[in-house]
């Protein structure tokens, strides 16, 4: 009597120590019901019942609208996700049995907040900024950066990212004027740079010619007009003195012969 009362004072703690589940080990794609091993339903399925002592897990499709992206042992899928096309959002990504619709809202729109319940207007991007569409998909307030160092925008858009300046040495030219953020390189041809270095020392030195001749002219006009301004001299006729009554007088050339008659009468 005294060796069954310890052999059930035994048993009972063994009892009070078991659990179920610490006598059953099933493999990873398996889960415990009932004492036994059941299967996981696979992504795209959902269990319709468990296991028991005659049958295994059964599982089935997902139905039309809804997916299960892994292993499980729900019984139901869960539905996809609606693109509102009211609310701004269109599909990105179709969705199946085994993954959810992805929406995204559509060109010239973000996201009105992190949780992206609805969609709103972008404000275009000024001058110097282009439009980031990794930034609108991340739900960023404002998909707007300014146009980094070889990037311009010249226009102010919703749309338009920044644009890379022209590279000159790849269409054989070379650079006329540098990019800004808000416009382009100006490429121009080889020939076309040394022409306009040419004309440009061309027009130099025909500005240099052109000014010593015009300072040539008005100092030689100058001194034209000085010597006009300058008094002539009077010239000084030869007199001969000659006697009218015994006085001398003073007799201009070619009056003399006329003077000597009239002594004469």
């Amino acid at each position: 009597m005294k060796r069954i009362g310890l052999v059930g004072l035994l048993g009972a703690v063994l009892l009070g120590c078991w659990k179920p589940g610490d006598a059953i080990n099933c493999f990873s794609k398996q889960y415990e019901h009932e004492g036994r091993c059941c299967n996981w339903c696979q992504p795209g399925e959902k269990l319709v019942s468990e296991c028991n002592g005659t049958q295994d897990s059964i599982c089935a499709r997902c139905e039309s609208g809804h997916y299960q992206q892994s292993w499980t042992k729900e019984k139901h899928c869960a539905p996809h996700d609606i693109c509102e096309e009211n609310a701004g959002f269109i599909i990105k990504t179709q969705g199946n049995a085994t993954h959810n619709t992805v929406c995204q809202c559509r060109d010239g729109m973000h996201c009105s907040d992190t949780s992206c319940q609805t969609c709103v207007e972008n404000q275009p991007c000024q001058l110097g900024f282009g439009f980031v569409a990794a930034k609108a998909v991340a739900q960023m307030s404002s998909p707007c950066e300014p146009c980094a160092e070889g990037t311009f925008s010249n226009v102010s858009s919703k749309t338009e990212p920044c644009h890379p300046w022209t590279s000159c040495e790849e269409k054989g030219l070379v650079v006329k004027a540098k990019g800004t953020n808000t416009s382009d390189v100006i490429c121009e041809s080889v020939g076309r740079s040394s022409l306009s270095v040419l004309i440009a020392i061309s027009a130099a030195v025909v500005t240099c010619v052109v000014g010593i001749c015009i300072y040539c002219l008005v100092h030689a006009e100058a001194g034209k007009q000085s010597e006009i301004q300058q008094p002539q001299e009077v010239e000084d006729f030869p007199v001969q003195q000659t006697l009218l009554g015994g006085q001398p007088v003073a007799q201009e050339d070619g009056k003399e012969s006329r003077m000597a008659e009239q002594e004469r009468l």
